[in-house]
């Protein structure tokens, strides 16, 4: 008796775990969990050829196969496709995980302007679906935009110094986002000034680095959404400029007098000697304070604020010119050289100083070698610079007009003695004032050209 119910159990358990592992079995063999898969990177648009990378995988049965193709209308093609052997009757051995590269050239393919979808899709060793398997489909759109916009000048007769301004009215396609000038490689933006049938009339004031030595070359950029650049020249002349000479002697009882102002604001090393702070303050605080004002000229206003000539100081002499090459001579040795990218201007002690045009002001405090300095944005790129100043009288983000009081001469700084050191900045690029006070200057290189968009 106890021997046939022992066989009853035996049998029961015996047929229970061949369900459990026929259940098991066929929960593997039609298992439904799809592959995993990653395409990167998913482009807006498609301007030229691409390369893609496709991450596949899946963790149970396996992958079975993929493929990536496109469609464009009623067209759709194959670009690239694979398929995985399996291993064994549960897929153990087989290809769980795989990583490709694939180049999409539309030119390549004659691919039409527009819309197209990209598609990637991926089975696994699955018995579902009729034993295709689990599928996963991964749609992108995208444009196809391969055609670069139009750009061309307006204006004439870009007649410009070395050290110097100049601007340029163009035009562009209405798809163009983004444009404006290279001089060599650095790269003036361009503003939105209006419509013209369509496209978009734009200005943009462009600098000859005073320090350029060939003949630079100039030329109008745009770019598209899509990323399609068109570049083309215009008329242009460039005039050569030289620069005066200057030997500075350095005494100890300059330096001296000059350090304590330093060191209020910038920790110096006990052991350095006299001199070896000044050249510390006069090469890396320099590079320092003329990146700050680069990064300043990022906060430029999309609109012109500024009106006729700048402003020049009342009542003041020339103590330093623009491009002036500097000698450093230190107890009869030459210990360093630099260039003075403004005009110094001097009066009498704590003179006012003026806004130079209307604009706002964006920074109003304590710059390294400028000392208390003030910096005008006049929009469009244009900026002036107020530095070594005694007293400020304007606070960063304040509309000021032309003549209005926005400080006090001094000798903060790195100051020989109280006067304004005054810079214009076009584009982050320092350019030589003097062009910039001339009325004449004014009309023959700047208003004729704004005549065309007002």
């Amino acid at each position: 008796m106890k021997r046939k119910r022992f066989l009853s159990v035996l049998g029961l358990i015996t047929i229970l775990v061949i369900i459990g592992f026929f259940a098991w079995f066929f929960t593997v063999l039609f298992e439904k969990e799809p592959p995993s898969a990653v395409l990167e990177p998913l482009p807006e648009f498609l301007s030229g050829s691409r390369k893609f990378t496709l991450n596949i995988a899946d963790k149970k049965t396996g992958l079975r196969s993929f493929q990536v193709s496109i469609q464009q209308g009623n067209k759709e093609m194959t670009l690239v496709e694979g398929k995985f052997t399996s291993q064994g009757l549960l897929r153990a051995g087989g290809v769980h995980q795989f990583k490709n590269e694939f180049t999409l050239d539309p030119g390549a393919l004659k691919l039409a302007q527009g819309e197209m979808d990209l598609h990637l899709r991926v089975w696994d060793y699955s018995k579902r679906g009729g034993g295709k398997g689990n599928m996963t489909l991964l749609r992108h759109k995208m444009i196809v935009d391969t055609i670069p916009p139009s750009i061309r000048a307006l204006s004439h007769e870009h007649n410009v110094s070395v050290g110097g301004s100049g601007l340029v009215i163009y035009e562009t396609s209405s798809d163009a986002t983004e444009s404006g000038v290279f001089v060599d490689e650095i790269f003036f933006p361009g503003f939105s000034a209006k419509k013209n049938s369509g496209n978009q009339v734009h200005c943009c004031y462009f600098a000859v680095p005073y320090d350029t030595k060939s003949q630079p070359k100039i030329t109008l950029w745009a770019r598209d959404r899509a990323g399609n650049v068109a570049q083309t020249s215009f008329s242009y002349h460039i005039r050569k400029k030289s620069f005066r000479q200057d030997k500075v002697e350095l005494s100890d009882g300059f330096i001296e007098r000059l350090l304590p102002y330093f060191a209020a604001f910038y920790p110096f090393h006990s052991e350095e000697s006299n001199i070896e702070k000044f050249l510390w303050i006069n090469n890396e605080l320099r590079k320092e304070n003329d990146e700050t004002l680069h990064q300043l000229m990022k906060k430029t206003s999309a609109e012109r604020l500024w009106d006729g000539a700048l402003l020049r100081q009342k009542n003041t002499a020339n103590m330093a010119r623009f491009g002036d090459h500097r000698s450093y001579y230190y107890k009869g040795v030459k210990v360093d050289e630099q260039d003075h990218l403004g005009v110094d201007l001097a009066s009498v002690a704590n003179s006012p100083v003026q806004a130079s045009n209307h604009g706002r002001v964006i920074y109003a405090d304590k710059l390294g070698i400028y000392g208390f300095a003030v910096v005008i944005d006049h929009g469009q790129g244009l900026a002036s610079i107020y530095g070594h100043l005694s007293k400020i009288d304007v606070t960063s983000g304040q509309e000021v007009r032309k003549g209005d009081i926005i400080g006090s001469t001094g000798e903060t700084g790195l100051a020989g003695g109280d006067h304004l050191h005054f810079a214009i900045m076009v584009g982050g690029v320092y350019v030589n004032p003097i062009e910039w006070w001339d009325d004449h200057w004014i009309e023959d290189n700047i208003s004729t050209k704004l005549a065309l968009i007002e």
